[in-house]
């Protein structure tokens, strides 16, 4: 594919003119910086929290083939991977590229195509040379994640038991929302139609319009300011580079097979059965090949992907991960990647399977890739994090208005240790990226509740020579009746360690009546009143290294600020303290070695078994 772009460029003058390193770099970082432009525009013009706060989105450009050329920096990770790509070629093939003319926006949340929940639509439109008249060189796309599309439950991907797609929303499969620049009246009916929010809904799309067409411009004008083919050797120089450092990594690594294996607390219908996640990786010094042949079936409930918004999602934010997190995301990331999955697996689901919950199981599914990479990559692969969305979405008829709201959140936990680093956290999930809490006060000021505390959750990190990061609790005081929505998984399987680190805390869902009961839950919809207490306690990540190896100094420094309790670092890191609380160094040393030894007694009875 590249050197077929490559091979496009055949005038003498204007191949000197993209071979031209100064000019390609300039190019690229254009190419780099119109997203992330886009996506903070978004943020000023969205009327929802989802958008304006949250950043429930994706921004970016893709080839006309559909193979990624850049991504805003605050896109979601788990869109970031291959959703927008995967939305323009679909609509390549029902539409073909002669019939998407200039002005055309077409939006799709095609389950069958994307693979995930349906709130989840792309718009996307062409970009044209010669100001709109000449051939496709580009698309541009904006993802977002829409309040609300119909279904059985408000926010539609809320529900925990849902059985088949057609209970979750509306389905649009690459229809034109403008043709030719003019706007389809009769699309922004059904629109508002099938949404419970039309005000809200209809303002996230205009922004969502307005991004799409001011993007398009502004790429528009880099193609018609350098031209086609150095617009493409940027292009195909951005993939070469991205493709090179997966190459060196690839090359260097051990040959072999390795496996991972985790699971996940149920698929929200069989609240029994657990679902387990095995994957393994294969490298032969030239690829990567992540195979699921082990990860469970289709499952009952809408804990289910589509082969392109799960199986290969994941596999491609664990390779990001690892060989270059720190470079713009482009198509060249991946190209040694191969992705193996039968149909039918609850990560390549069939046609109409339920996908409410289709995000909720990746975070593990990345953590499972990442464990089965920690042999070949062992500086690069962090413990397990707390590997949940965490979902908690609040429902109801406001009091003050009248008119239905909804408000959904997720939680931030802890994050894995690593070779020399602690763990990072609180934040959200490895497939969430740069989103943050919608302020407290304006939750407060929406919504009938408001808060009691919010603080880190003490002794939630694993420990090790590196610590977990923290977990948070937080508690809400309900203010008026409503609905509380829970989808909250990984409380059966904990965070792991990696090289003698300890496990993470899982998540803890507590609501307390005001008469005096009390519900654990982690599924499900309960009604609230004024006066009920909902506590949710946030998973940490797993440690690195043997913890009695930490050094004495960040112990104190962690009780001292409350991440680590006076008993944790007895028992787990051998730090003793006085009963002037500071820490006795004679028997510190005592108790550490003492540890080491029954450490190293363990590991000879497990070695003559």
């Amino acid at each position: 594919m590249h050197a077929e772009v490559a091979h496009a460029v055949k005038d003498k003058e204007t191949r000197s003119a993209v071979e031209d390193p100064i000019t390609l770099q300039i190019i690229r970082h254009d190419l780099v910086s119109i997203p992330n432009q886009i996506d903070r525009n978004i943020t000023r013009t969205a009327f929802s929290q989802l958008i304006n706060e949250y950043k429930d989105y994706a921004v970016g450009i893709v080839d006309p083939d559909g193979n990624l050329i850049s991504q805003s920096r605050g896109s979601l990770l788990i869109f970031a991977a291959n959703a927008l790509g995967t939305a323009v070629r679909d609509g390549l093939s029902l539409h073909g590229a002669d019939n998407i003319a200039h002005g055309d926006v077409l939006i799709s949340n095609h389950a069958e195509t994307l693979g995930q929940h349906l709130n989840n639509v792309v718009m996307y439109t062409p970009v044209r040379a010669d100001q709109g008249r000449g051939e496709i060189v580009a698309f541009f796309c904006v993802l977002m994640h829409w309040i609300d599309v119909g279904g059985i439950m408000v926010g539609s991907c809320t529900s925990t038991s849902t059985t088949e797609i057609f209970q979750e929303g509306i389905q649009f499969r690459s229809v034109k929302l403008m043709h030719r620049g003019v706007r389809s009246d009769d699309m922004f009916r059904m629109i508002q139609c099938n949404t419970r929010f039309p005000e809200m809904l209809t303002g996230d799309v205009e922004a969502q319009i307005a991004g799409c067409l001011l993007g398009r411009d502004m790429v528009g004008q880099v193609v018609g300011k350098y031209g086609v083919d150095r617009f493409r050797a940027a292009v195909v120089a951005m993939w070469d580079h991205a493709r090179r450092l997966s190459k060196m990594a690839v090359e260097a690594a051990p040959r072999g097979e390795f496996s991972g294996y985790a699971f996940l607390d149920n698929d929200g219908v069989h609240m029994d059965r657990t679902v387990p996640v095995g994957v393994r990786v294969r490298l032969d010094g030239k690829r990567i090949t992540v195979d699921y042949a082990d990860v469970a079936d289709q499952l009952s409930g809408p804990m289910n992907a589509g082969r392109n918004g799960g199986a290969v999602a994941a596999a491609r934010i664990a390779i990001k991960y690892l060989f270059s997190p720190e470079e713009p995301l482009t198509e060249g990331d991946f190209d040694l990647l191969d992705v193996e999955i039968p149909e039918g697996k609850f990560l390549s689901a069939h046609r109409n399977a339920p996908l409410g919950l289709s995000g909720h199981m990746i975070p593990t599914t990345v953590d499972t890739i990442l464990r089965a990479m920690a042999e070949p990559f062992p500086d690069r692969v962090a413990a397990a994090h707390h590997g949940t969305y965490g979902v908690h979405a609040f429902h109801g008829m406001s009091a003050v208005t009248g008119e239905p709201f909804f408000h959904l959140d997720t939680s931030v936990g802890g994050w894995g240790a690593s070779s020399g680093m602690d763990g990072y956290g609180p934040s959200r999930s490895n497939v969430h990226g740069d989103t943050s809490d919608v302020p407290i006060e304006m939750q407060e000021a929406y919504y009938p509740f408001r808060f009691t505390s919010y603080r880190l959750r003490c002794d939630s990190g694993g420990s090790g020579e590196f610590r977990g990061g923290l977990g948070v609790e937080k508690t809400y005081l309900i203010t008026g009746p409503c609905k509380i929505t829970l989808k909250i998984d990984r409380t059966k399987c904990p965070p792991w360690g990696v090289a003698g680190g300890g496990e993470g805390k899982v998540s803890e869902v507590d609501i307390f009546r005001r008469d005096g009961s009390h519900i654990r839950s982690f599924k499900g919809t309960y009604d609230l009143d004024d006066g009920d207490r909902i506590v949710i306690r946030t998973g940490g990540g797993g440690g690195y290294g043997l913890a009695w190896n930490r050094d004495v100094e960040r112990v104190e420094r962690d009780v001292r600020l409350g991440y680590v309790s006076h008993s944790s670092a007895l028992l787990d890191y051998g730090v003793v303290f006085g009963d002037d609380l500071a820490v006795d160094i004679e028997a510190t040393a005592i108790r550490r070695r003492e540890m080491s030894q029954r450490q190293n007694i363990g590991r000879e009875r497990e070695a003559a078994a």
